[in-house]
Order: structure tokens, then sequence, then C-alpha cells
């Protein structure tokens, strides 16, 4: 009988693990909606901070458009207790990560967190090196809901294994919990990483400007079409589940409204994570037009999650085209100088084959109503040729449906 009564014990077990693992492969079927302290607040978070944004996050429409992870970055940490465990600061946030993880979730919205495979954050926290499985079992048992995990202080630590050990202690731990991996894309984790994380940074930091690099002893951070370039070659790894992270958005802190606009519309176009990195208590007309735009959301947040691909470029006037699910395709002219351009769109000149998602424009044959999803207009068909001006580091994005 005891031995029975172990095999069905063995049994259940196995059921449950699969259960486990099969939600946590559930998440991420699109590209992940949020906002991150870091951007914006770096290490000067603290509870009340993160109280408003989920209170602004609800009131503001932000939840309801699609951003529902509100994710604390690096600084969060206390001191590992005696047996090891972490805890949270105990001056920044009395009340502990429990309570707030509660409150956020009374707000219909998820809570992410930070941690490092490394001995220390990028921030002098304490990392999770030798603790993987005891941080996990804290996420659970707090109720964390994305675990954004770092890569400083990791002398002699190899990727692959740190990341699939988190990967592992989290789903033991037994909460689905999105695994996003911060390892800047040294080890190249778009070819490994696919049954590792729901998403993977392609690229070192970014930091609030379009078109510059920020030099630092021994480390660089990239403006928004440096970290674009980055891109190149990436799209064929990206898909439902696991996706390329171009890095956080920095759309609304401080550049310019056709910059925020041209960043924002690439990101779509690139399937990219959405994470928000401004002070969304104090946010612009413009900078919520901007991310709360559901025509470009919709672009991003497309069921077929097929990354978009750069076909041609031209004096700084790039061409892009993003398949969609039902058939439709995302058009944009990317305008990357300081001048504004004229060009003529000839369709017939952008028949191709796509070899990620197997479709093909078919120009010949097809005719698509365009709507340009910014002035939310109708703006003809592909029957005919197309005179465009595109505004100086701006964009021209159009959804192309198939003609009923």
């Amino acid at each position: 009988m005891k031995k029975y009564f172990l095999l069905f014990s063995l049994f259940c077990f196995s059921c449950l693990s699969s259960v486990k693992a099969q939600k946590y492969e559930e998440l991420a079927k699109t590209p992940p909606m949020g906002w991150n302290s870091w951007n914006k607040f770096a290490c000067d978070i603290n509870e009340e901070i993160i109280r408003g944004v989920a209170d602004k996050m609800v009131e503001s429409g932000l939840r309801d458009a699609g951003y529902v992870y509100l994710n604390l970055d690096d600084c969060w940490h206390g001191k590992r207790d005696s047996l090891g465990f972490i805890t949270a600061d105990p001056v920044k946030f009395p009340s502990g990560i429990k309570d707030l993880a509660d409150y956020i979730h009374s707000k219909g919205l998820k809570i992410g967190i930070y941690s490092d495979a490394g001995r220390q954050t990028c921030g002098g926290r304490p990392g999770s090196l030798g603790h993987e499985y005891q941080d996990a079992l804290t996420y659970a048992k707090w109720g964390i809901d994305y675990l954004k995990y770092d890569w400083c202080n990791t002398e002699d630590v190899n990727p692959i294994g740190a990341y699939n050990l988190m990967r592992d202690a989290l789903r033991a731990a037994g909460r689905p919990i999105l695994f996003s991996m911060c390892e800047w894309g040294n080890s190249k984790p778009w070819t490994w990483a696919k049954d590792t994380g729901h998403m993977w940074r392609t690229t070192g930091d970014i930091f609030n400007c379009f078109d510059c690099v920020d030099e630092h002893p021994g480390w660089k951070a990239f403006g928004v079409l440096q970290i674009l370039d980055m891109q190149e070659g990436l799209r064929k790894y990206a898909g439902p589940g696991h996706w390329n992270d171009p890095d956080m958005l920095e759309v609304g802190n401080g550049q310019k409204v056709n910059q925020d606009r041209a960043h924002f519309s690439m990101w779509c176009m690139l399937a990219a994570p959405l994470i928000l990195g401004n002070d969304i208590r104090n946010m612009s007309d413009e900078t919520k037009a901007i991310i709360m735009n559901k025509d470009v959301i919709a672009i991003d947040q497309d069921t077929l999650g097929v990354q978009g691909l750069k076909v041609a470029s031209q004096d700084g006037l790039e061409v892009w085209f993003k398949p969609l699910a039902g058939g439709d395709w995302a058009f944009c002219l990317l305008n990357r100088s300081n001048v504004d351009k004229e060009y003529e769109i000839n369709w017939q000149k952008f028949n191709f084959d796509d070899e990620v998602s197997k479709r093909s424009t078919n120009f010949y044959n097809t005719t698509y109503v365009i709507k340009n999803l910014w002035t939310k207009k109708i703006e003809g068909s592909t029957k005919k040729d197309k005179k465009v001006s595109v505004p100086a580091q701006d964009v021209l994005l159009y959804r192309l449906s198939i003609a009923k």
C-alpha cells in the first residue's frame, strides 16, 4: 500500500509541476507592458512614490490601456536576515513589500521587483548569488509577478547557468513570475534564452537622448537610435512568450514630442516590451497622447507576435514593415535626420516575402486601406502611389488593412 501511495504522490507532484510550468510558459504571450522606477527615480524610490504611481496608473487610464506591471527597480533592498532571506529597506518601505504588493494588486495591477545575478546589485544592494531559491520563495510569498534580473558584479559567473538557475528557482517557488533577463546582450541571450526567460535585454542601458552615446569609464549608455540599430538581425529570435528587449522607454522624460513619438513608434514596430520610465504622476497631454494611443499599442501587442523589419534606407529615411494578424501590415517611415523629408511611396517597390512570418505584402494582387495611426485618418489605399512629408526626427506610422 505504501508503495502505491508513494507512486500516487509522485504522480500528483509531477502533475502539479506541469501545471506550474504551463502557467509560467503562458506568461508574456504579447510583449509585457508596465512601468519601471529606474529611468526617472533611480535609487530614490520609496513606498509613497510607488503607491502614488499605482494610483495614477489607474486614474490616468494607463492600466486599462494595457500597462499592468508596476516594477520596483534597484535599491528597494534591506539586509538579509539571520537565515539569509532578503528584507526590504525599513526606511524606504516600512510596510514591507508584501503589504505594497497587496495594495498594487487591489488596484488591478501586478507588481515587479528587481535583483541581480551577482553578489551585489548595480546599486550596491544584496544580489541573489547563492540565494536564488531563497529569493524566489520570498518573491512568491510576497505576491511578486515579475522579476527583472540584472548582471552587475558577476565576475566568473556563467550567464547561461545563472539565468537558468533563477528560472528553475522561480518555477519551484510555485508562483507564475515573468522573468525579465537584463544581461545587456553580452552573451547573445537571443540565441539560447528562449526557454529561460520571457524577455532578454539586447543592449546596454538606454538613456534620455534620441541620437547620442553617453560615455562612462568602462561602459556606455545609448540613445534611442543607437539602440534601434543594435536590433538588426534579431527579429527571428522573438515571438510569443520570448521577446527581444531594447530597454525601457524614455518617453516623457524631456525629449521633444516628435522624438518621443518616433521612439514609441519604433519600439512598437520592434514588438518590444513597453515599460514606461517617466513620472506618470506628472505627465503632459502630449506624453499621454503618445503612450496611450491604442492604435499604436495594438501594433506592439499584435497576436501574430512578429517583430518588424527595415526594408529600405536612404539619406536618413528608413522604411519599416511589420506583419500583423489577419493579413494586415504596419508600415512606418522613420526620419532619422534633422531636416524634413519628402518621399513618394511606390507600393509596388515593396513586394516581398517575409521569412519570419511566412507572409507576403503582395501589393500586386492585394489592395490595402491606409490608416494614419497618429492622426487617426484614412488616407486612401495602396492602389495609388502616395506622396508624403516626414518631419525631422519623427515618423509616419500606418496600418495597412486589406480592403473589403
